[in-house]
């Protein structure tokens, strides 16, 4: 009786420890879906900065995307660099209703003068 009472006490230490750790998996799953996502609109944001063929102007843009059928909205932040043919492109996204002061993904990029 008592072999009986420690295997079932170690099957349940086993069950309750794999029960934890696919739900952290199911949480890190959401959390890289949404990065990736993210991430991919940042860079989308880049190349067209790069594909509209002129500088762009120094300043704080904001916009909102769709993709995967959600709301993403995005903050542009340009600024000159010590090469004045460059300019920096801060680039921060975040959900709907998410804040710029915590982003879900920045991505740094630069857009050279045309040529």
């Amino acid at each position: 009786l008592l072999e009986v009472l420690v295997a079932m006490a170690i099957v349940a230490i086993t069950l309750a420890a794999m029960i934890k750790v696919s739900g952290e998996f199911g949480v890190n799953a959401a959390y890289l879906k949404e990065k990736t996502f993210a991430q991919w609109i940042a860079e989308n944001k880049a190349e067209e900065y790069r594909l509209n063929g002129t500088m762009p102007a120094v300043g704080k843009q904001e916009g909102e995307a769709e993709m995967a059928e959600r709301t993403w909205r995005w903050q542009v932040k340009v600024t000159n660099t010590e090469d004045t043919r460059l300019r920096r492109l801060d680039i921060a996204i975040i959900s709907e209703n998410g804040d710029f002061d915590q982003p879900i993904t920045t991505l740094v990029a630069f857009v050279g003068a045309p040529l």
